[in-house]
């Protein structure tokens, strides 16, 4: 199939070879643009660091370097932990899941005398980990630590494959970007365009973005066109695809 993918660099250029590695044809195109910002951390007495995303661990390596030894990493997903280990953290624990399992997670593994924690989190963060915390009596500061910045506007490449047909299905990582799809899709009088192509999302949450957008005029891809991973990981995504 050929695919059109939409995360930000350099998730986008690393999931297009593994796409290729499945036999499929795959352009980059992504939607958003992560942007580091300068943020100051303080780490004494704190028991745990919280990362929701990939981003998150490459925020904290450029501001803080290597991570202390006796720190330990808590992940969303296989990811945010491979990232955690490639970045040097060798107290690595993933939640395998969404926001809520990490929070599960941290209550399983944590209590709230052991200390403070740190999220390290985008500007436009998934859930509200802290509240969810705090409420069982953790102190949690968040930390946005990068900013997604939005697409003006599709790429003439991919304008053109979509005019042209030359596009099977796009995979849609997160509930922004796929508004931003649909958005860049309806300004670029592309809507119709769209309507043929498969979409693979994330989450159901993803998902519940398109279907919203489907009865608007011209605008696809149809519901029977909307495939969701059986869970919030790229594997699973990824299974989506497998011939």
């Amino acid at each position: 199939m050929h695919l059109l993918v939409t995360r930000p660099e350099p998730d986008a250029s690393l999931l297009a070879q593994t796409l290729r590695g499945m036999g499929h044809e795959a352009m980059v195109a992504p939607l958003m643009d992560i942007v580091m910002r300068d943020f100051a951390l303080q780490l004494e007495g704190v028991q745990g660091v919280l990362f929701t995303s990939a981003n998150g661990v490459r925020a904290f390596a450029e501001t803080c370097g290597a991570p202390p030894l006796d720190l330990t990493a808590f992940t969303v997903g296989p990811a945010s932990a491979q990232a955690a280990r490639d970045a040097g953290w060798e107290r690595v624990e993933s939640a395998d899941g969404d926001v809520a399992a990490l929070a599960d997670l941290v209550v399983r593994r944590c209590t709230p005398e052991g200390g403070p924690l740190v999220h390290i989190s985008g500007k436009a963060a998934a859930g509200d980990l802290a509240g969810a915390l705090g409420q069982l009596g953790f102190t949690v500061s968040r930390v946005v630590a990068y900013e997604a910045r939005v697409a003006d506007a599709l790429p003439d490449a991919v304008k053109t494959a979509l005019e042209q047909g030359g596009l099977d299905g796009v995979l849609l990582f997160s509930p922004r970007s796929a508004r931003v799809f649909a958005d860049l899709a309806d300004k670029a009088g592309l809507s119709d365009k769209v309507a043929g192509l498969k979409a693979y999302c994330l989450s159901q949450a993803v998902a519940d973005v398109l279907k919203a957008r489907i009865s608007e005029p011209f605008f696809g891809p149809s519901s029977a066109n909307c495939e969701v991973a059986t869970a919030p990981e790229t594997p699973h995504l990824l299974a989506l695809l497998s011939p």
